[in-house]
């Protein structure tokens, strides 16, 4: 299949223009779920009160993997509340050769791995993300990628202001999902970490996963990464244990400026970094179109993840030195 531009599959500028002014007249946050929906875990401080807690209930100190996995992959068809179908990708290490394309229904990795939540951009999918999901799998984490019902390429229905929505399909989604680790002849039973959480987004799946961590606060989630992001319609009421941020952005990214998504890293009140990609656009380095910016982000998250949720101090040390590789980006580093 033809790659599509990072312009093409994610959404254009005058749609993210769209959504800065439909989101930013919302007053009222996320709607309030159904009573047959699960709202997501964990109760949001409400905007105007006290500032949350700056301790961190790390994870416990471990190892991450320190060779490739094989990758494989699966589907899941979740529903959350009757009307809103949520497809799931899910990558997870398996058994095999490493560095070949996803397999599905590979057998899983040996071991106990981590959990991502991924949320994608404006009409994208989880697939147009493989080039960095894959690394994320490779690198010993299962990663979970839920298409949102109404901001997913191809949906009958197109509402941008259902992002304010997706925190709490995110949460249903990571709920389902860390179920199956005891669920009987599930292929991942007994291997989630399922103490070792976190979320990703990018572009309005940035604002998802901001929204985890302020109106729809997930206490199961030990970390975030968000991926020219922004706060808009979520806020930056940031609550609950401290859970360690990775800001990504470029500084030429006319879809989500860099201002707004500094801005909302500067709200962060926890361990937190910025990337920041001088030449980036929003999404060349995500989507493969610039292999060696991608490189280094994905290097980047990894050290990352294999920090805050492996409990890796070696991957802490190394983490700056990715970030300066080949001069293509900078670190603000905060962790």
């Amino acid at each position: 299949m033809r790659r599509r531009s990072a312009r093409t599959v994610l959404a254009s500028a005058t749609l993210a223009t769209t959504l800065t002014v439909t989101l930013a007249g919302c007053s009222a946050g996320p709607r309030r779920p159904a009573p047959d929906q699960p709202a997501p875990a964990g109760s949001p401080t409400p905007v105007g009160s006290a500032a949350p807690s700056p301790s961190r209930a790390a994870v416990p100190q471990g190892v991450a993997p320190n060779r490739r996995f094989a990758v494989g992959v699966r589907e899941l068809a979740l529903n959350r509340g009757g009307d809103r179908r949520l497809p799931v990708t899910v990558w997870y290490p398996a058994t095999g050769t490493a560095g070949n394309r996803p397999v599905q229904g590979l057998r899983v990795a040996q071991g106990r791995f981590p959990v991502v939540l991924f949320s994608h951009g404006l009409t994208a999918r989880p697939t147009d993300y493989r080039p960095l999901l894959d690394r994320w799998s490779a690198a010993g984490f299962v990663v979970v990628a839920p298409s949102y019902p109404h901001t997913s390429r191809g949906v009958s229905s197109y509402q941008v202001l259902d992002v304010v929505n997706q925190p709490a399909d995110a949460s249903y989604v990571l709920t389902r999902v860390l179920a199956l680790d005891t669920r009987a002849g599930d292929p991942l039973r007994g291997h989630l970490a399922t103490d070792r959480v976190g979320a990703a987004g990018h572009s309005a799946g940035g604002v998802t996963t901001i929204g985890l961590f302020t109106v729809g606060r997930d206490e199961r989630l030990d970390a975030g990464i968000v991926l020219a992001g922004t706060a808009l319609g979520v806020g930056t009421a940031f609550s609950g244990q401290a859970a360690p941020q990775l800001f990504v952005h470029g500084q030429l990214d006319d879809v989500v400026s860099y201002r707004a998504g500094k801005a909302a890293y500067d709200r962060v009140p926890w361990p937190k970094a910025m990337l920041t990609l001088p030449d980036g656009d929003h999404g060349g380095a995500l989507l493969g179109s610039d292999e060696q910016a991608l490189e280094v982000v994905a290097d980047t998250t990894v050290e990352f993840l294999r920090w805050s949720l492996y409990g890796d101090p070696q991957a802490l040390r190394r983490l700056p030195r990715q970030a300066a590789r080949g001069g293509l980006a900078s670190l603000d580093d905060h962790l």
